[in-house]
């Protein structure tokens, strides 16, 4: 089975955004993507953001069983239909995702903690795309 983990984060959200997605199958990463997608996004928008860029890199790979692997509970639980999507754009992104499911013939979402090993990588990805940019990190305190 094909799996992915994708990650996205803004730094100020909003802020200058960034994805990361990583496809793998059999702990085998087959592909590693890291992309800027703008200076005024929200976390929750590039966590949309890197699920469509999953969904697209893993059409090279599979139309049949996919599992989406998210640190998100929000997008997960808008996908699994037990949140509504209130926010436009963020309904703008549902419905992109949604059209995108037509690719593959079962998708599983799956929320995971950010410890998780693969959605680490998935985070460095789009860290390293931010602080290529020359964005600051925040710390909380």
């Amino acid at each position: 089975m094909i799996y992915t983990n994708s990650d996205g984060g803004a730094r100020g959200n909003p802020g200058p955004g960034a994805i990361g997605v990583i496809v793998r199958k059999d702990g085998e990463i087959l592909t590693r993507y890291g992309a800027k997608i703008g200076n005024n996004v929200t976390n929750n928008i590039a966590e949309y953001e890197g699920l469509i860029k999953a969904l697209e890199l893993a059409s090279n790979y599979t139309k049949d069983e996919l599992t989406c692997i998210l640190d998100s509970e929000l997008v997960v639980k808008q996908l699994l239909g037990e949140y509504r999507v209130r926010n436009p754009k963020l309904l703008e992104l549902f419905l992109k995702v949604q059209k995108l499911q037509e690719n593959f013939n079962k998708i599983i979402y799956k929320h995971v903690r950010r410890e998780d090993p693969f959605q680490q990588i998935a985070d460095e990805l789009l860290n390293d795309e931010l602080d290529k940019a020359g964005h600051k990190k925040y710390y909380r305190k």
